[in-house]
């Protein structure tokens, strides 16, 4: 790229083939894609209005902002911008170069003096406030300052472009004919595309002030909101390294070649980039001049704050927490309670990460409650949570900040999903989705690539499967990888949230090897989730001393790092492991201190799953008649929210609850009571059947089985027996008693 630089572009700041620094001193400087630029804006005024349609005229505006903001373009390229606008005004053009570069050099100098001719007259045809205007006259002001030779070498090089632009141009016809009379090529004319758009963007020329600009916004914005259409990361670093080949203290530059950097996950690279963002910052004075003497010092804190997140991103949690506490010492010194607020939210995330910095967010949370800022985690109602979440909404609609109204719809999602509501959650998962952006993006992207969008779409996939429609999870998982590619920084999301529900598939249908594969995947993703899963695996596979073990610890782990959710989801399988071990009355406890943790944190989910498990409890030690009382406390909340397969299990367990308080039923009221229990059985066998639980379907027709047989209906007895055949043969037994598993 440099060599072009040097050899087809002049630069005027370019001397004996060394850049000054300061390449951007100069605005605008004379190229020749920028002569086509030209050339395209007086034919457009040199047309008659008449000439070209109104729908064309409305093209070639629109295409005139890209063409003067944007990086220079092969000919060719060009050519075709124009011919899908306006065919008529492409030939003009392509004739009007074609003879200045075949002609002299006076015929460019000629077409330089007429330019001028577009702002005189009472009426122009240019206004020199305009954008064209002020293009115009920043390319005849940078023309007119040339020396001889350096107008013949910007013509040497116009002529070159041209030639360049007339091969290429014949190249494409030949591959349209060739594409035609052999359609088996096609695979090698994308390969030769691809190329060519390389060739494109290592002949573009050194980029003019504001080129640089809108480029680095340009692919800012793409970034943060739809990272798929902006350029790879290879050829991003490619444009960046050479952008800071020329102007080595282009701080904006390093701050994008970070994020860049970002994508890829290079610790090292990112962070050299961000330290010399702001050393290029406080070098070029730039936050001193808007801001006095406090510049310095807000970049400073500024950048130990954004070096936090790094290696808090990175997994260096000891070094994310001395640069927070360097970010928190600046920050109050300068009594910068905005940076400070976001030294908070990074003490939170890297309080869920390490125990030991708990002690320092506790004394910042003080901060936050004499502010009243809600936390989901302090056990407050929904109501009041919900009520502080639409306080600061009002001030994001009201200022129309979509990026907040985003993340806030996101966090609703996700805190209906803590609080159990799941129709609530699917209500603001589908709002979210539904929403047209408020802040117009450029290149006409709209603004659903943020993370708020994929975690809106990962509840939605996990909702979906967990009411047993793996189609509809499947569609939007298919979506999610398409708009967040594996290379993207979201793409973690989706992979987590395709993982679980392909463990969670694995163990309905009693493949727990294919379970215990997906394992590793998971704790790539998620350490506590891994871990979580995989003693579930041990425990579906009748390893009772290693689960406990394994459980043991991830409770320990939990308390200390305050994960209250899954402290209640280990408790519960602590439980479970207890009476599937015959020792109903040692579960007991355990259940009582997750019911109690439920109910503390207003986890009205978990709180009934807890129900569930101590009316099962109740159960297996022979009190039947108190488990149902409290089976019609949690079964209402758990079918009208619940997963499916939760609701397959309380009605398999009210079904068993019946048929045990029956036993001491007069003959009459006892075949009702089984009669009852048939009833719910079958709707048992329903929600099993949707989620494709074949173990559990074995466990509901053998009790269906046995309660055909003491009401005396073979037929239906012989029909149930036949199916748990089928699925006998078919599943390996569990090994443990049909009244030990719930």
């Amino acid at each position: 790229m440099a060599s072009v630089h040097e050899s087809l572009y002049f630069n005027p700041m370019m001397t004996n083939g060394v850049v000054h620094a300061n390449v951007f001193g100069i605005k605008d400087w004379v190229t020749p894609y920028k002569i086509a630029v030209l050339v395209l804006l007086n034919e457009m005024g040199r047309t008659g209005e008449g000439a070209v349609s109104l729908l064309e005229r409305r093209k070639l505006n629109q295409l005139l902002l890209p063409l003067l903001q944007g990086p220079d373009i092969t000919l060719s390229k060009l050519y075709k911008l124009i011919e899908d606008s306006c065919p008529q005004l492409a030939n003009s053009v392509q004739i009007r170069i074609k003879l200045m570069a075949e002609g002299e050099l006076k015929d460019m100098e000629q077409f330089f003096d007429d330019l001028s001719d577009s702002f005189s007259g009472t009426e122009p045809e240019v206004h020199k406030t305009s954008v064209v205007g002020l293009f115009l006259r920043h390319m005849i002001l940078a023309y007119s300052k040339l020396s001889f030779s350096q107008v013949f070498k910007l013509y040497t090089a116009l002529q070159q472009y041209f030639q360049n632009g007339e091969k290429k141009t014949v190249e494409d016809t030949e591959m349209e004919l060739t594409s035609r009379e052999e359609g088996e090529r096609k695979m090698e004319k994308e390969e030769l595309d691809v190329s060519v758009r390389e060739e494109e963007v290592s002949c573009s020329g050194p980029l003019s002030q504001k080129q640089a600009e809108f480029f680095l916004s340009q692919q800012a914005s793409l970034l943060k909101n739809d990272e798929t259409k902006a350029l790879t990361p290879a050829s991003l670093q490619k444009e960046l390294n050479n952008l800071l080949k020329f102007n080595p203290d282009f701080a904006e530059a390093h701050y994008l070649s970070y994020l860049n950097n970002l994508r890829v996950q290079d610790v090292f690279s990112s962070t050299h980039s961000l330290l010399h963002y702001f050393d290029r910052l406080i070098l070029t004075g730039a936050e001193s001049k808007s801001n006095g003497e406090e510049g310095y010092g807000r970049s400073l804190r500024y950048a130990a704050l954004n070096l936090a997140a790094l290696h808090c991103r990175f997994g260096h949690y000891q070094q994310a927490e001395l640069a927070l506490q360097e970010a928190i010492r600046i920050a109050q010194e300068s009594n910068d309670h905005v940076c400070l607020q976001h030294c908070l939210s990074w003490l939170y995330v890297l309080g869920q990460k390490r125990s030991d910095s708990y002690v320092l967010l506790e004394h910042s949370v003080k901060k936050a409650v004499h502010f009243g800022l809600p936390r989901a985690f302090a056990g407050k109602t929904a109501n009041k949570l919900m009520d502080a979440l639409k306080d600061s909404d009002l001030l994001h609609w009201k200022h129309s900040l979509s990026e907040l109204i985003d993340i806030s719809i996101a966090q609703k999602t996700a805190i209906w999903r803590l609080y159990g509501r799941s129709t609530m959650a699917l209500q603001q998962a589908q709002m979210l989705l539904s929403m047209n952006s408020l802040e117009s993006v450029n290149s006409g992207v709209q603004q659903n690539n943020t993370e708020s969008f994929a975690v809106a779409l990962c509840h939605l996939a996990e909702l979906h499967a967990e009411q047993g429609c793996f189609a509809a999870a499947a569609e939007v998982l298919k979506h999610l990888k398409e708009r967040f590619p594996p290379n993207t920084q979201h793409a973690q999301l989706w992979m987590l949230c395709d993982q679980k529900i392909q463990f969670d598939r694995a163990m309905n249908d009693g493949k727990y090897h294919l379970a215990d594969s997906l394992v590793t995947g998971i704790t790539a993703l998620n350490g506590i989730e891994g871990v979580y899963r995989k003693a579930v695996v041990l425990q579906a596979q009748n390893q009772m001393s290693e689960a406990h073990k394994l459980l043991q610890k991830l409770l320990t782990y939990c308390q200390k790092l305050k994960n209250t959710e899954m402290v209640i989801s280990v408790l519960l399988s602590v439980a479970e492991l207890y009476w599937r071990s015959s020792s109903p009355t040692i579960a007991m406890p355990v259940l009582l201190q997750a019911l109690a943790l439920s109910k503390e944190y207003r986890l009205q989910y978990l709180a009934s799953e807890t129900v569930l498990n101590l009316a099962f409890a109740q159960l297996i030690l022979g009190i039947p008649e108190q488990a149902l009382t409290l089976l019609h406390m949690a079964i209402e909340p758990i079918l009208a929210d619940g997963a499916i397969l939760d609701k397959g299990r309380a009605m398999f367990l009210v079904a068993k609850c019946q048929v045990a308080s029956a036993a001491s039923y007069d003959p009459p009221k006892k075949a009702e009571a089984l009669e009852s229990a048939i009833e719910n059985l079958n709707e048992a066998k329903n929600y099993f059947a949707k989620v494709d639980c074949k173990e559990r379907i074995r466990d509901v027709v053998y009790f269906q089985a046995r309660l055909y047989h003491t009401l005396g209906k073979t037929q239906e007895r012989n029909r149930c027996a036949m199916l748990f055949r089928q699925l006998h043969q078919e599943l390996p037994s569990h090994g443990v008693p049909l009244i030990n598993h719930l």
